[in-house]
């Protein structure tokens, strides 16, 4: 295999978390592993609602990771929470400075949405519903004019290479539908930034590329994987039949749009106390539930915002109008739908993960601050104060020498092996049906024999392989974990167990699993 080296770090994802950890390694050479072109398919920039910070004066850092450890149900991790909260003001005030165009009040404030679980309004909003794309926009200018970053777009990232424990270097072939032969870029150091995996499911708000190929390449070099079975479903995607689903912020509801179906029921009322305001495992299930029973669950927001929709949220009245429904007055038809992996590369403090050389950020890794059911808004936040420990981490580990190293070139051959389409649609329809809102030992262990199947059969396809990889591990996990927590609900077992924790769990370990179960089907 071809091998290029470089004095770069090498960064693989193109989203919020690879864009600042790039910016704040500065002046230390990066290169920027993208197979979209920079600021397209990433899942940040498809974020609504905003970022999370207590910036209001009667709200608190305290009161912030209060919230994010209630809402992960029992596991997250109190000291993370505490750090990242702590942290969001210092951020925002950053992202400021570099461009990003946050909603102000009249006195030069920021403009604060409430959004479930949260006790105070502390989403920093950007054009009501567009932060994720404005942030990212900031972002990429701020990354074009950094002359120690180098962006190589259309090339996806295939696989690590290990030795001793330790990655050396990474498995690169281009991103078009042909593929090419793989290379090895060998870098200083690696940083895992390629999103989560929520495109493994048919019904999903996520990117087409999002589809646990970064995590399922970390795991099948050996990297411990946390807390996979967490995966959130965001209950208001809309239901227009577009692949991926247009989403439907959750700052409408903090407007006041309730949920109904189609006899017009406020069915959340009678769900939880907090209504459409519940933590948003809670509000997923709601919404399944009334799908499941064909109630045609919808999002109405008539009364709370009329017209107003239209310029408050623009993207989410552009998705219904595309769908030809007029939300200023027609409920919207919504579905819950497959939004966020809690779960990931299992990262220390720094982002360090569990082989040597090798850092995560973003939804790639799982840090403790989510625990069981994402507090909304926190994703975004994590991925900025992570990016920023990684890139400290990074920097500690490199050489003073900041001289800006030689470009990279890859030069790709013909060959590879693309995932086969057909075998991607089966491996996504088999985690909806089996490993989505609801979840029963029958249901995941038909979906782990299902994936063992489709990997025998098209396992060629190193991007295939990481993507049953990384389905595997998750229902695997959902399959050892004998109760119903957070987003993972089992209905064999819909009781918390006492003892709360979190996962920690090796593709060879699921594997193992895997076999057992698929030999206990045959028989």
């Amino acid at each position: 295999m071809q091998v290029v080296e470089t004095g770069r770090t090498v960064i693989i994802g193109a989203g919020l978390g690879a864009l600042y950890a790039a910016l704040k390694l500065a002046p230390h050479p990066v290169v920027m592993i993208s197979p979209e072109p920079l600021g397209e398919g990433a899942s940040s920039a498809w974020a609504q609602g905003g970022v999370a910070a207590a910036m209001d004066p009667a709200d608190s850092p305290e009161a912030h990771a209060g919230d994010t450890v209630s809402a992960g149900a029992g596991i997250v991790d109190g000291a993370v929470a505490d750090q990242v909260a702590r942290a969001a003001r210092e951020h925002i005030l950053d992202l400021t400075e570099l461009g990003a165009p946050f909603d102000r009040t009249a006195a030069g404030g920021y403009v604060l949405s409430r959004e479930a679980a949260h006790s105070f309004a502390r989403v920093v909003r950007v054009k009501g519903d567009q932060a994720g794309a404005e942030i990212m926009k900031a972002l990429v200018a701020q990354v074009r004019a950094t002359p120690s970053v180098q962006v190589i777009e259309g090339v996806l990232a295939t696989g690590l290479e290990v030795a001793d424990g330790r990655v050396t270097g990474v498995t690169l072939a281009r991103a078009c539908d042909q593929g090419s032969a793989p290379l090895t870029l060998r870098g200083s150091a690696v940083l895992l930034a390629g999103g989560g995996s929520g495109g493994l499911y048919a019904l999903t708000t996520n990117p087409r590329r999002i589809r646990g190929q970064v995590i399922g390449m970390a795991a099948r070099a050996g990297a411990v994987i946390a807390d996979p079975e967490f995966v959130q479903f965001h209950p208001t995607a809309i239901a227009s039949g577009e692949d991926p689903a247009p989403l439907a912020t959750e700052a409408l509801r903090g407007e006041g749009a309730v949920l109904i179906n189609r006899d017009g029921s406020r069915f959340m009322v009678a769900a939880h106390p907090d209504a459409e305001l519940a933590p948003r495992d809670v509000v997923a299930r709601a919404v399944y539930a009334q799908t499941q029973a064909g109630l045609a669950p919808a999002l109405d927001t008539r009364e709370a915002l009329g017209a107003r929709i239209l310029t408050l949220f623009p993207g989410v009245a552009e998705a219904c109008l595309r769908a030809g429904i007029d939300p200023a007055t027609q409920p919207i038809p919504v579905a819950a739908a497959a939004h966020y992996h809690m779960g990931g590369i299992d990262t220390d403090a720094e982002g360090r993960a569990s082989l040597g050389n090798l850092w995560a950020c973003g939804e790639a890794a799982s840090t403790g601050l989510h625990g069981a059911n994402r507090l909304a808004s926190n994703g975004l936040l994590e991925a900025l104060v992570y990016a920023r420990n990684c890139a400290l981490g990074i920097a500690a580990t490199l050489a003073p020498d900041t001289d800006p190293a030689p470009e990279v070139t890859l030069t790709f051959e013909k060959g590879g092996q693309a995932p086969d389409e057909r075998a991607v649609a089966r491996l996504r329809a088999a985690m909806t049906s089996h490993v989505g809102v609801i979840r029963t030992a029958g249901g995941l262990r038909r979906a782990l024999t299902e994936i063992a199947r489709l990997e025998a059969t098209f396992g060629t396809s190193p991007t295939f392989r990481n993507m049953t990889a990384t389905a595997t591990l998750i229902a695997a996990a959902a399959l050892l974990r004998e109760e119903s927590r957070g987003a993972h609900f089992r209905e064999d077992f819909p009781a918390a167990a006492p003892d709360a924790r979190r996962s920690r769990i090796t593709l060879t370990e699921a594997l193992a699993l895997r076999r057992k179960v698929a030999e206990e089907e045959i028989a």
